[in-house]
């Protein structure tokens, strides 16, 4: 269990520094949109994918699984295009309107996404199903939270938000594999660590929800006040905390009510 921790722990050292890498050397890449474009895709498609091998495991019969699938893919589906799209209107731009939008677009999914997932009865199953390394395993893509080092030291975005958000989320993807290895064991140790992982993930957005509204233009602008954080406010910045901070918050949940099952079991 400990050298295949290493070795996964080495892949996504291995991964997060390639990605680092390119956007360092090619810093307008970022401004451009594009790699927002493809990791959300790559993210949105992994994801879908997984929800779908999911469901073949359970018991269902194929009118029940396809439908289960398509209950949470659609809704999915339009959410992220509504951000995508508001998004791309400039909608989340500080000063834009009298209400701040990013903290309603972060909260309001997730409070309304976990009472509708943790009510649902096909959901349970589901996760019963599904094993617990999946959820925690699919969230290396945490690791292109270091693009907000690297737009720091190109200047664009503060210090204030982006070292403590971006070794954060670095540091949750980086052991997002090894976390889901041992997860995999079904132990007590292995819960316990996924546990711990998810706890450690919910931990770094709190503190990089707080930095981002400290830091950005607003009532409570406290931080950076001679280097607003504007960039967090539009695209292609925005979409990180108006559709990937929620929905990972989400399946930060639903992994430790997963686990949560497997101990009463």
């Amino acid at each position: 269990m400990y050298s295949g921790s290493v070795r996964l722990f080495s892949f996504a050292v291995l991964l997060t520094a390639c990605w680092l890498g390119l956007n360092f050397l090619v810093p307008e890449l970022w401004s451009t949109g594009i790699p927002t474009i493809v990791t959300r895709l790559l993210i949105f498609g992994t994801i879908l994918t997984g929800l779908w091998l999911g469901v073949s495991r359970t018991d269902f019969d194929g009118s029940t699984r396809l439908t289960l699938w398509f209950a949470i893919a659609v809704p999915y589906t339009l959410w992220l295009a509504l951000i995508w799209g508001l998004a791309l209107r400039g909608v989340f731009v500080p000063g834009v309107t009298s209400v701040p939008l990013v903290p309603i677009a972060i909260f309001v999914p997730v409070v309304i996404g976990l009472v509708l997932l943790i009510r649902s009865k096909h959901m349970a199953v589901l996760l019963d199903a599904m094993p617990p390394s999946w959820l925690i395993g699919v969230q290396l893509y945490r690791v292109f939270g270091g693009i907000f080092l690297v737009n720091w030291m190109h200047g664009v975005i503060p210090g204030a938000f982006a070292i403590p958000a971006g070794i954060g989320d670095m540091t949750v993807g980086l052991l997002a594999l090894p976390a889901a290895l041992w997860a995999s064991s079904g132990t007590r140790t292995g819960r316990r660590i996924g546990i711990a992982w998810n706890l450690l993930g919910l931990t770094d957005f709190a503190i990089a929800i707080a930095t981002g509204i400290l830091s950005s233009p607003g009532p409570l602008h406290l931080l950076a006040l001679h280097h607003p954080n504007v960039a967090l406010g539009t695209y292609p910045g925005v979409m990180v905390p108006a559709f990937a901070v929620p929905s990972w918050i989400i399946l930060h949940g639903l992994s430790l009510w997963q686990l949560r099952r497997m101990a009463r079991k």
